[in-house]
């Protein structure tokens, strides 16, 4: 799960983070008060009005303007902003649409430096990683300069090392060019500290500061926030549906986890119905393998009802990429008759108009491929999961 940079931020400021001052906001005239009451209250009169989007990469795409001019200029960039299309290198061509706007006080930058925390899954542990080169796309910096690029593994039953977090500050090069290069380092080291204890306890899956800035006065502010959160911790964090901006999240994503469902839509146009994410997996790859896309990873899991694999097939056909469907079940715990009978309710009450191939195998399976057969329906049997994935690839190209 994603969420706004202001949200991150509230949250750093929660962990004792130093942000800059700032105000969300959702229209022009909310944009043009908190940039009258920034200036009011920093005395400094430049403001930042940022577009807020799940995605990085917006300053570049335009979604993030300085405002020298007063509140009036901030309103008029407001206007401008809110409501138009912002094209990023992780939006995609289609871009994503602005609703909201995050006005904040401007400052004296003096570097600008890169701050990230993932999991490392090959280490098992958090991995903190540092850059001088802030503001840049991280991506770019390890496929270009690796060596610019400082980690650290956090140690899960210690946390962050003091010296680890010492290492990092002096491998910046923190002090030099400061004013007061012990404050300067003692903040970095503050603030890598904190983030660390903030990445386990909120049970992030991703923490960046894109950049952390060093001010000319040697203060050291996170000047961007980017949280990710670990759906799986979800059950321990119930303020998280707060925070969640349902405009920004797949609409067909957000019905499949209402209903219980695992779905993450994909570019390709071959709908895939499957029971267990490793079978799923398996089954975008064959499709691959065989010369088609899949449009989709959707794993009903080992006991669907009826009902939930109409949903899922309706959910597909949603899709208007999607030019055929495979289904492929292995019934352990899933009864093959129950995937026939959602698949045979869902294709009569949609009109299915594009080819679709099913391979049954397992818990009740002869049962299934009768409702199948009987069903006067267009339904294609495949014997095995390889002819399935042949026989629905043919037909998409055929059609």
């Amino acid at each position: 799960m994603k969420i706004h940079e202001y949200q991150g931020k509230q949250i750093f400021a929660r962990y004792g983070i130093p942000i800059p001052k700032g105000y969300p906001c959702l229209s022009a005239e909310e944009a043009g008060s908190a940039a009258a009451r920034l200036i009011e209250e920093t005395k400094v009169p430049v403001v930042v009005v940022k577009a807020q989007i799940h995605a990085g990469g917006r300053g570049k795409g335009g979604g993030v303007k300085v405002v020298k001019g007063g509140a009036e200029e901030a309103k008029a960039v407001a206007v401008k902003l809110l409501g138009m299309q912002l094209v990023t290198h992780q939006t995609g061509p289609e871009g994503q649409k602005v609703r909201r706007l995050y006005v904040e006080q401007g400052l004296d930058i003096a570097r600008e430096l890169y701050l990230g925390l993932v999991v490392d899954r090959e280490k098992r542990r958090i991995a903190v990683m540092a850059s001088t080169e802030g503001g840049v796309e991280i991506e770019k910096v390890a496929a270009e300069t690796p060596e610019k690029i400082l980690t650290e593994h956090v140690d899960p039953a210690v946390g962050l090392a003091g010296y680890q977090a010492r290492k990092l500050a002096f491998g910046l090069r923190l002090g030099e060019g400061s004013p007061d290069p012990k404050l300067t380092v003692s903040e970095f080291v503050s603030i890598v500290t904190k983030l660390a204890t903030l990445f386990e306890k909120e049970d992030c899956s991703l923490c960046e500061v894109n950049p952390l800035i060093v001010t000319k006065q040697g203060k050291v502010v996170a000047l961007d926030a980017k949280l990710n959160f670990d759906d799986n911790a979800s059950g321990r964090h119930k303020d998280w549906n707060e925070l969640m901006d349902r405009d920004e999240e797949d609409p067909v994503e957000l019905e499949a986890k209402e209903a219980g469902l695992s779905y993450v839509s994909l570019d390709g146009d071959i709908g895939c119905l499957v029971n267990g994410a490793g079978l799923a997996m398996a089954t975008m790859d064959i499709i691959k393998h065989h010369g088609g896309t899949p449009a989709n990873f959707l794993d009903v899991g080992g006991g669907a009802t009826k009902e939930q694999v109409t949903k899922a097939f309706k959910m597909i056909l949603t899709s208007p990429k999607v030019k055929g469907i495979f289904v492929n079940i292995f019934g352990g715990i899933m009864r093959c008759d129950v995937i026939a009978e959602g698949v045979v309710a869902a294709t009569r009450e949609l009109g299915l108009k594009v080819p679709l191939v099913v391979r049954l195998e397992g818990t009740n399976v002869e049962e299934g491929k009768r409702i199948l057969a009987t069903s006067g329906l267009r339904i294609e049997a495949a014997d095995g999961m390889g002819d399935g994935a042949k026989r629905i690839v043919a037909a998409v190209r055929a059609a």
